[in-house]
């Protein structure tokens, strides 16, 4: 790697990579995933939320990626969501300098050469990384297009996040292509040259259209079908029809429905008999993801995991059933995933990542820990930046 080449920005100013050669020995070093016993965490008498360090973590990860993230370059507007919107969530917004991240988003959306070509069947949302965007021909247009509905996703909440005002954004642009991408079933594919078809894309196109306010780029019906076709006998939701409950999917499902308002806000506690999914059976199989560490799991028979305490927690907080969950061993779990380093890791004893981490910090969010911003929980992002405050 030459020595121009180690970093590489991201926003312009900040998120860029740490070079190989700075890391190679830090590397050697924690080659082999540490034991869970290893001292990563402080002991559990003196665990506590830490502040400060996971805001430092993240002002960290803004500033210069690890190496290891280079993998993950046609992402980099999804790591750029887990830092803005963390840093939110701790109040710690100052860190980061929100013109440039705006110059930097805005920078990636694709556009269609002539209004013609709006019509094409291609989708005009954002790109995931500047590396996706092919030269720009004559009339400065991108030639290739691979814009992705989770990157548009991204793209958008990071605008709320900032402050950017969204009628600036040309959502025509974004929802008349976006069309393209839902399926005769009610699914969406997340990019127009085809990929699979599953919930997590319902969601996306849902909450873009939430948060552009229109909902002509999607048939809100058809995808509302294709979701209750994916609610498993015991309750839960898979990615596709007939498929294994999941905690990741369940919340797509229930998230996305509530978004497009077709089942209420903390509809555990009126007439569920009125609703279109079945209610109980959801809530108790939420519940039984809680194991006997505290944690919870995205399906039977797997370990507790970070991330969980978000898809799961968030599935119960819209439903109305979060005060099911035993918040005290819950937080108590979590605080053997969060590092010395901030952050927090997948399983308790692991180095931390960007997506547990801010996950992790949500999971606080729900729990309400002091110091840290409540959650918008349909979107993501905090109740502040969903209501444009």
């Amino acid at each position: 790697m030459r020595e121009s080449d180690e970093r590489i920005s991201v926003v312009g100013v900040g998120l860029s990579f740490r070079s190989m050669a700075m890391e190679e020995a830090e590397a050697e070093t924690f080659s082999d995933p540490p034991s869970p016993s290893s001292s990563l965490s402080p002991p559990p008498g003196q665990r506590f939320f830490d502040r400060e360090r996971h805001v430092m973590y993240l002002e960290m990860m803004y500033q210069m990626l690890p190496y290891h993230y280079q993998s993950q370059e046609i992402n980099r507007l999804t790591l750029a969501y887990f830092v803005i919107s963390g840093l939110d969530i701790l109040n710690a917004l100052d860190r980061v300098d929100k013109d440039a991240v705006i110059e930097w988003v805005l920078s990636l959306q694709a556009r269609p050469s002539t209004k013609d070509e709006l019509h094409s069947g291609e989708f005009y949302g954002f790109h995931g990384s500047p590396s996706s965007q092919f030269p720009l021909d004559e009339n400065g247009v991108c030639i290739h297009n691979g814009s992705h509905l989770a990157s548009t996703y991204c793209a958008l909440a990071i605008c709320k996040i900032i402050g950017y005002d969204l009628s600036k954004i040309n959502s025509e642009l974004i929802l008349t292509s976006m069309k393209n991408l839902q399926q005769p079933n009610g699914s969406f594919m997340p990019i127009h040259t085809g990929a699979e078809t599953d919930l997590r894309f319902i969601y996306c196109a849902a909450a873009i259209s939430y948060m552009l306010e229109d909902w002509s780029g999607m048939n809100k019906e058809k995808a509302k079908d294709y979701i209750l076709n994916c609610q498993s006998y015991d309750g839960g939701f898979g990615l596709t029809p007939s498929s294994e409950s999941h905690g990741g999917a369940t919340y797509c499902a229930v998230a996305s429905l509530r978004l497009m308002g077709f089942i209420k806000d903390d509809v555990l506690h009126y007439n569920e008999r009125d609703a279109i999914i079945d209610v109980p059976l959801l809530v108790d199989w939420s519940l039984q993801r809680q194991v006997i560490d505290g944690g919870l799991q995205g399906r039977p028979n797997k370990p507790s995991d970070t991330c969980y305490a978000f898809w799961i927690g968030a599935t119960l907080r819209i439903l109305g059933g979060y005060e099911l969950v035993h918040e005290k061993s819950l937080r108590r779990f979590l605080l053997t995933c969060e590092s010395e380093y901030g952050g927090f890791s997948k399983f308790p004893g692991e180095l931390p990542d960007l997506y547990h981490s801010y996950y992790g910090l949500t999971a606080f969010s729900l729990l309400e820990e002091p110091g840290v911003n409540p959650l918008c929980v349909e979107l993501g992002i905090t109740q502040v930046a969903s209501l444009g405050l």
